[in-house]
């Protein structure tokens, strides 16, 4: 494919996202946005640190680092890692990641990332591309455009251009990309891969199916929220799809951004996996390309799983779920109030809805036991990843 293919889908080039800044600065959104997370007066000094940015890296480095730290100061107890280490600089990655927030997923591991010299571009659903400012944002941070919709055949065609692209990031330009596993977050705290994910990722390259996707350094990436900041909206979405049809409303991806960005989290955790690669080794030639992808999606699958960190409130909602005591001891006294206020708070919110209220608590105590039960499930460790 020639580069005019990917003019719909890439990042800004350094003069687009130059332009972009200066957009960026005099919007009205951006100084409540810094108002809310700095403060006024230090709002003010990071808005002129924006506007001063003369490249991507330097826009990134004084303006977008300093943001997620902030973010993660003010929203969440503690951010730990695991299995970052063995990360070289000069092999990029597809990290396919489990989602459960829409932007801090991705913006805190790109953040993370920095710290090994690893620039990470982040694919994006085409329906986040909210408004001309949240584009501008986006695509100065190397986001990927990912085109969802349209007839049979745009579909083939943009899911070709999106792998193609992918690709050559990955094998030219020494790019890695994050992309999650499958579209859409997680509503129910069940992390499964979509093997339509991996078939796009395919579609491009030489060689036989294992020959694709080895050349993309695939590992998973595995990120926990002892809170998730948006987990009564999701609980709410859930309820609605099981009674009718869920419509989004015109403003809601734009409200889940910022209930993301601004509700607090408890302690978070990332987690690298191992590279698929070697499992890779195993695969066998001459069987069908759908079994090679329903093996590879498992595969990724159980590695999040064994690398997601449960907190005290996934053993406190499994019990329940369960009408259980088996882990009682992995859980306190402050525990179960702190899961009390939040039920009480999803029952409040959830009053316009109508509805009985043991529905709603058992999706909420679904979303937060299902890691344990998948760990459960596959006879993995329930200690945290090292």
């Amino acid at each position: 494919m020639v580069a005019m293919d990917f003019e719909n889908i890439r990042p800004y080039n350094e003069e687009e996202a130059l332009q972009a800044i200066q957009r960026i600065v005099k919007h009205d959104k951006f100084y409540s946005i810094l108002s809310f997370v700095f403060g006024q007066e230090r709002g003010k000094e990071m808005a002129a640190q924006a506007a001063r940015s003369q490249s991507i890296t330097e826009f990134q480095h004084n303006f977008m680092r300093p943001l997620v730290w902030e973010i993660v100061k003010n929203t969440t107890e503690n951010l730990s890692v695991s299995g970052f280490k063995v990360l070289q600089s000069e092999t990029p990655h597809v990290f396919i990641g489990n989602h459960r927030d829409i932007t801090l997923d991705s913006s805190i591991l790109a953040t993370l990332l920095q710290d090994y010299n690893i620039t990470l571009a982040i694919t994006w659903g085409d329906n986040l591309m909210a408004s001309p400012f949240v584009t501008d944002l986006g695509k100065i941070n190397r986001t990927i455009t990912v085109f969802r919709g349209g007839s049979p055949r745009e579909i083939l065609l943009n899911s070709k251009r999106l792998s193609t692209y992918i690709r050559k990031l990955i094998t030219e330009e020494n790019l890695s990309v994050w992309i999650a596993q499958r579209k859409g977050r997680s509503k129910n705290g069940d992390d499964r891969t979509d093997p339509g994910v991996l078939k796009m990722l395919s579609l491009s390259g030489k060689g036989s199916f294992p020959d694709k996707i080895k050349s993309l350094n695939i590992r998973p990436v595995c990120v926990s929220y002892e809170w998730e900041p948006c987990d009564i909206q999701k609980v709410k979405e859930l309820y609605i799809s099981s009674k009718e049809n869920y419509i989004k409303s015109e403003d809601e991806d734009l409200n889940s951004i910022l209930g993301g960005v601004t509700g607090q989290k408890g302690r978070v955790h990332y987690s690298i996996g191992k590279s698929v690669n070697e499992k890779l080794e195993n695969f066998k030639t001459g069987i069908p390309n759908n079994e090679h992808l329903l093996r590879l999606s498992e595969l990724i699958d159980v590695e999040i799983f064994e690398n997601y960190r449960l907190w005290p409130n996934n053993f406190l909602a499994w019990d329940r779920l369960n009408h259980s005591s088996k882990f009682e001891s992995r859980y306190s006294a402050d525990t179960e109030r702190a899961f009390e206020k939040r039920i009480a708070e999803l029952l409040e919110k959830a009053k316009p809805l109508g509805g009985n209220d043991d529905e709603f608590i058992k999706l909420f105590l679904s979303l937060y036991a299902k890691p344990l039960q998948n760990k459960l499930t596959h006879g993995l460790s329930l200690d945290s990843p090292m």
